[in-house]
């Protein structure tokens, strides 16, 4: 009896796993399902299915092996909890693969140890970007379940044992055989999503114990240190230089791969790109050194390396220089443009560290420039590509020249919204029907055709931007580069180098002759060849030792690489390496060819030292940012660090701020102002905008706190920056007049009462405190027609009424 209690509890068991696996394979068949009626044309369905399904039922196994001791120790303490504690456990499994096979859907990879590397906020934005959620959303996982749970009870009503232990032993037989024949199953696109993700995370895991280990000899080694000299002046040839310094514009094309321009596969929807490459000096072998847009910024612009999950996410940040703080360091006005919030990604940091002028973003578009539509939820990137372009050249006239004008776009990323998107729809449709040849067939760019509209949208953006400026005087002094900072993902990427593929267009009235160059060269190369450039033919300070990850931008005409890339795919991990003519990737060697394509090939011994000389890189990159060896304090001339904080100054943060999120650390440091705790409340302060450098509401408390303390050109200080930062921020300008008003300044209350007026911003107590400067400064007449139409608003207001009879006493 006992025994037949037990087989009957195995049974079950094996039922739940076999339930699992044919759930797997349900969420498989589900998947092509989606892919199919997407209206996108399918190659060796039946092959890519079968390697699906059978790595699927080897995962699944493989989770009831794992789980089958903890199963059966229930057996001897409780049977029922056993068995409802399995079916919770696989129900979660069963939905953990489908939200990564969704995932998989969307994005055309598999979700690895990148998840690692965003924060809970990061995510939730991302996936806030990506649609709506509703009931439908979580439908499918309620009908999973459901299926998972028929499934079982299934196999438990209706199954004969020995026909199931048969059938069992036959597909083991069938699978297990396969598993050794077809060696290409185990091709990551094939992958079972879960197995995927773990495997990945254990690797990085793994690997990164093997980093931290890492060191050199001497402790104080630099081991980037190298001579400015070692970068060459590649472009002079190409340019007529003027007297005067040329401006810089660098512009960051959104999800700008090279497909979509020239001659690209996806190529027919980027008109004005396409007109200006032969007008340009154009790599068509370039690439982004990292699959997202968190590490475009720091290797564009400072040739940096990567660090463990993104350079910016460095914190504190190494010390180091940038294109920004090198220019700024010689007379450049510097400046950053973008439509979303800079505190995505630690973006304001990097720019902070490196001493940008101006950052306009999400905060500082004023009521005359219009968002993108959020999606139902409300959620919103920001500010669309027209409308970045039109900030921009709003601002030019206000910066001294020479300047450096960067500019982050947006739109050509998911959800792919933006004005007149149905117009652009039509263009799309009007192009299908046209005598236009495109390299993908019409039911492709049917299925894609909002990021076909998008693209349209994005190019036509960039072609007003580029016809305003050619307007302005200074354009025939000012040198355009334009590149993507990765290519976009939804659309799936013929290989894995695709990813990392985007164009590199330097365009300039200045330019003698145009050039296509076939030769490899990444983002890490664009900052020195174009600081040897500016340095070898302008009055700049002298630059003796860099840092640089590359030497440069490669002029060869014929294709070759003289680089190592290592590739960033996503914050985490660091799986991709280009090395000469060869695509390392996931343990898996590529050739390279003239196109840019990739075939895979097997070669031990160039296996062996292309990753090793990978791990060396990783090695290098972990010691450098881990230990601050980047670059010398002692040489820096162009950064400082953020605020340092001492080990006594450590203790108070951590005992005040114990298990406190920053906008809670922001409400004890406003108790502690409060209670004329100034300097703790000022040092909590630094302590949020060491991490937030936009959180208005601490720099503002933190200007208050002078101003309270008597300390005005502190608090003008502070209350002038955050006015910079965030134009239409109502608080920031209350509190400067409050400051004007204790400090006797009342002409700058005019000023400030103005600039607010012009940023669109209402408030009465601007005209009643305004009125109070007036009255001061004898200006009676002005004081009485101020309260006059206050007291239009709100004529029973006791206070402004007071205000008025003693202005009349006068």
């Amino acid at each position: 009896m006992k025994n037949k209690n037990f087989r009957n509890f195995s049974y079950k068991y094996i039922y739940l796993t076999f339930s699992l696996i044919i759930s797997f394979w349900a969420i498989n068949l589900f998947a092509l399902f989606i892919t199919m009626t997407g209206g996108l044309n399918q190659t060796n369905i039946g092959i890519s299915l079968f390697y699906k399904l059978l790595n699927d039922f080897w995962v699944g196994l493989g989770i009831g092996l794992l789980f089958l001791p903890l199963y059966l120790i229930f057996y001897f303490i409780k049977k029922p909890v056993g068995i409802i504690f399995i079916k919770v456990l696989f129900t979660l499994i069963i939905i953990g693969q489908f939200a990564l096979v969704k995932y998989n859907l969307t994005t055309h990879v598999n979700l690895g140890a990148d998840i690692l590397g965003y924060s809970l906020n990061e995510m939730s934005t991302t996936v806030a970007a990506s649609g709506s959620v509703s009931f439908f959303s979580f439908l499918p996982f309620i009908v999973l379940s459901m299926f998972f749970f028929g499934i079982n009870f299934t196999f438990n009503k209706f199954t004969n044992e020995r026909k199931f232990f048969a059938s069992t032993f036959i597909i083991l037989l069938i699978f297990g055989s396969s598993k050794l024949i077809f060696s290409e199953a185990s091709e990551t696109i094939y992958k079972n999503k879960l197995s995927f993700l773990g495997t990945d995370i254990y690797k990085y895991q793994l690997e990164r114990k093997l980093m931290d280990t890492y060191n050199l000899t001497k402790k104080d080694e630099y081991p980037l240190l190298k001579s400015f000299q070692d970068s060459n002046d590649v472009l002079s040839p190409f340019f007529n230089i003027k007297e005067e310094k040329p401006n810089i514009v660098i512009i960051m094309v959104e999800g700008l791969g090279s497909e979509f321009v020239g001659k690209g596969n996806y190529g027919g929807f980027t008109p004005f790109l396409d007109s200006l490459i032969p007008q340009s000096l154009f790599w068509e072998n370039f690439v982004s050194n990292t699959g997202r847009t968190f590490g475009c910024v720091p290797s564009l612009l400072g040739s940096l390396p990567y660090g463990e999950k993104g350079f910016m996410e460095l914190n504190p940040i190494p010390s180091h220089f940038s294109l920004i703080s090198v220019l700024k360091a010689n007379d450049y006005t510097t400046s950053f443009y973008a439509g979303h919030q800079t505190n995505f990604d630690r973006l304001i940091n990097f720019l902070e560290y490196n001493k940008v002028d101006h950052v306009i973003n999400e905060s500082s578009f004023g009521p005359e420039y219009v968002k993108t539509v959020g999606n139902s939820d409300g959620f919103s990137w920001g500010y669309p590509d027209s409308e970045i372009y039109k900030k921009t050249l709003s601002e030019l006239d206000r910066k001294k020249m020479p300047r450096l004008d960067i500019v982050m776009t947006l739109t050509n990323h998911e959800p792919f919204e933006f004005a007149l998107k149905d117009t652009y729809l039509e263009k799309v449709y009007s192009l299908m029907n046209s005598e236009q040849t495109f390299k993908i067939d019409k039911q492709e760019i049917t299925a894609y055709k909002d990021i076909f509209a998008s693209l349209l949208y994005t190019d036509k953006s960039l072609e007003n931007f580029m016809l305003e400026y050619a307007k302005r005087p200074e354009y025939n002094n000012t040198i355009f580069i334009i590149t993507g900072d990765h290519r976009l993902i939804p659309i799936v990427q013929k290989d894995k180098l695709c990813r990392f593929h985007v164009p590199l267009i330097i365009f300039s009235p200045m330019l003698k002759q145009s050039e296509k160059f076939k030769s490899v060269s990444s983002h890490w190369d664009v900052t020195p060849s174009l600081l040897s450039f500016l340095m070898n033919n302008y009055k700049f300070n002298n630059m003796k030792e860099t840092f640089w990850m590359s030497q440069g931008l490669d002029t060869a005409r014929q294709f070759r690489n003289i680089h190592k890339i290592p590739l960033m795919r996503y914050k985490g991990a660091i799986n991709d390496y280009i090395y000469k003519d060869h695509f390392y990737s996931s343990d898996e060697l590529y050739k390279i060819n003239e196109n840019f394509g990739t075939n895979k090939i097997i070669d031990e011994n160039l296996h062996k030292t292309v990753s090793d000389s990978f791990l060396e890189f990783k090695k290098l990159n972990a010691y450098v940012t881990k230990k601050n060896r980047i670059f010398p304090d002692s040489l820096n001339i162009y950064t400082e660090p953020a605020v340092q904080f001492t080990k006594e100054h450590m203790a108070i943060i951590d005992t005040l701020t114990k298990e406190l999120n920053y906008d809670q650390i922001f409400i004890v440091a406003r108790d502690l102002a409060f209670n004329k705790k100034y300097e703790k409340a000022r040092l909590l302060c630094d302590y949020i905008l060491n991490e937030y450098p936009s959180y208005s509401d601490a720099r503002t408390l933190k200007g208050r706190t002078f101003a309270w303390e008597g300390k005005f050109e502190n608090a003008e200080e502070e209350l002038l920056n955050v006015l910079k930062r965030t134009p239409y921020y109502e608080d920031g300008y209350i509190a400067l007049l409050d400051l004007y008003w204790w400090s006797s300044q009342d002409e700058k209350s005019i000023n400030i009462v103005k600039e607010a007026k012009e940023n669109g911003i209402k408030n009465i107590d601007f005209s009643f405190k305004l009125a109070q400067a007036y009255q001061r400064m004898n200006k009676l007449n002005e004081a009485n027609k101020l309260m006059d139409s206050v007291l239009l608003l709100y004529p029973n207001n006791e206070l402004y009424k007071a205000f008025k009879e003693s202005i009349k006493k006068l």
